[in-house]
């Protein structure tokens, strides 16, 4: 079973693990010596924390930087625990080290109190879907291991709790340092009839084995051998979920070809007939369908994966710059990538305090929002976490990653936009207001569109004044030529303001724009950069 342990810098969450791995006879031999004698040859008092602590800035400073993995036994199973770091700094250490987990522990100091990554590290175990908590309120003994401030911190933070959607199964008042509620219940807090710490883990329960689910396999590469006369096509990639055998037909999306496995295939010789979670793989097919990378492979008999370009996430933030509404980003999820746009920003949370802000322009560093994207082509995923590797991306900006999150929710895509990505276009209605009727300029502006690989349509000019009948008729012309997924040019001479209103009413919300005449290269210019795929 994967633990994490998180909390604030300095609550002492190191220690905790370096007593426990100590006290259950779990370190190798000579480690807590050769420790001892580390600290003695530094002028330095002996930590536990040292026992996980292994960079030289880690045990200089005494914080922990990275993720470090230990592993010990107990009568019931194995345990592999992720020592997370607290400072702010390391947020996306501490996020890499609680993806992976099955059920958390979460270290208050108690003679400090709950401090900002208390808070800030419990939202992001509940936004990564962890329902196992546990709580630690530690060194207990610089508060005379007082029964009324360990209830005052609980009653405090089950409220936090509470209002993120988390539950913790149950709060121990622990002596890290001395041992205190580790392996066993401490004698000097009698008030405490509780479990100790090694009892809490062994009271979590195991996540439903993920050959349980159903199948998702995303594919990595197609791999063809011509050597020695090999005609195999091996889709190959790593299992995620679910299990597949020879004979089961299979769908990828998010293109929707279907093919049936042929056989089994692993590297090197022969290995599992059957693909099972976990696993890196490969498969032919009996029907050679073109799979390219990127797609995922599920089984037809089981439930399908949702393939759309627009959907809303839940997401941290921790890039250097803010994330912008309107900004380009590249979004991963598993071996798909897609260049994403943040369409909207429903709110943004301050995941310390729970401080809202919504319709926000900007996300800044080390906060959560809730935001929509629409990506430039479709991927598949999951919903409400059925597989974790099919429904978190992490999000890209200049080359680095910033920023991560969770699929909430599919949202609706309309048709002509759908169609206008087929185009590589964004479909809109320009209104192109002249004062004279001289046609021919714009008959040019949509030759040089069209040179720049727009699908454009210009509608006739009007010959006469301006009438509610003439802008109908527009209006409707206009409505289906967008529907195709085309840019649309609409000259009209004389236009009134009130002209121009009633267009944008009875045109699609956000898809007209009215340009005042000026100069062709002028108006290309904004008519390409409106009309770009990414815009």
């Amino acid at each position: 079973m994967n633990i994490v342990i998180v909390g604030h810098v300095d609550h002492g969450k190191s220690t905790i693990i370096g007593r426990m791995l100590a006290d259950t006879g779990s370190l190798p031999q000579g480690k807590l010596q050769q420790i001892r004698d580390f600290c003695e040859k530094n002028s330095r008092p002996f930590e536990y924390a040292f026992l996980l602590d292994s960079l030289r800035d880690e045990r200089a400073q005494g914080i922990t930087i990275d993720v470090a993995r230990v592993f010990f036994k107990t009568a019931k199973r194995s345990y592999v625990i992720n020592d997370a770091p607290g400072h702010i700094e390391f947020l996306k250490n501490m996020v890499s080290g609680a993806s992976r987990a099955d059920a958390a522990l979460l270290v208050i100091d108690g003679n400090e109190g709950i401090r900002e990554n208390s808070r800030r590290h419990a939202y992001l175990l509940s936004m990564l879907g962890i329902r196992q908590l546990a709580v630690l309120v530690n060194k207990m003994d610089l508060l005379d291991r007082s029964e009324s401030r360990f209830h005052s911190i609980v009653s405090e933070f089950s409220a936090h709790l509470q209002n993120i959607g988390l539950h913790a199964s149950c709060y121990l008042p622990v002596v890290g340092n001395a041992g205190e509620n580790i392996t066993t219940r401490s004698e000097k807090m009698h008030w405490y009839q509780g479990p100790a710490l090694l009892e809490v883990l062994d009271g979590f329960a195991e996540s439903k084995p993920l050959s349980d689910v159903p199948f998702r396999m995303p594919v990595q590469d197609v791999y063809k051998f011509t050597a020695q006369g090999d005609t195999r096509r091996i889709l190959a990639g790593t299992v995620e979920s679910g299990t597949a055998k020879a004979g089961d037909e299979l769908l990828f999306y998010p293109s929707g070809k279907k093919s049936r496995i042929r056989s089994v295939e692993s590297f090197p010789g022969p290995g599992a007939a059957v693909l099972t979670s976990g696993t890196a793989s490969g498969f032919t097919l009996e029907e050679q369908i073109y799979v390219a990378r990127g797609e995922v492979a599920s089984r037809a008999d089981q439930l399908q994966l949702t393939a759309n370009s627009r959907f809303k996430t839940s997401l941290f933030w921790l890039g250097k710059r803010p994330l912008h509404c309107g900004k380009d980003y590249f979004l991963k999820l598993g071996a798909a990538r897609a260049r994403a746009r943040v369409e909207n920003i429903i709110r943004v949370l301050d995941a310390s305090s729970l401080e809202a802000r919504h319709a926000a322009v900007a996300v800044e560093r080390h906060e959560v929002a809730e935001c929509v994207f629409r990506l430039s082509k479709l991927i598949a995923f999951d919903l409400e976490q059925l597989t974790p590797a099919t429904s978190r991306f992490v999000l890209v900006d200049d080359y680095e990653i910033a920023g991560g999150g969770i699929i909430r929710e599919s949202l609706p895509v309309d048709a002509a936009t759908e169609r206008g990505t087929r185009f590589h276009q964004r479909p809109l209605v320009f209104l192109l207001m002249r004062k004279h009727r001289v046609e021919a300029p714009d008959r040019r502006l949509e030759e040089l569109l069209s040179e720049h690989g727009r699908a454009v349509y210009q509608l006739p000019s009007n010959t006469g004044p301006v009438s509610k009948e003439l802008l109908l008729k527009l209006a409707e012309q206009a409505r289906l030529l967008l529907d195709a997924g085309l840019v649309v040019l609409m000259p009209v001479f004389e236009a009134q303001q009130a002209d121009v209103e009633y267009l944008a009413r009875e045109l699609p919300a956000g898809a007209f724009r009215s340009m005042s005449a000026q100069d062709e290269q002028a108006l290309l210019d904004e008519i390409l950069s409106a009309t770009a795929s990414n815009a």
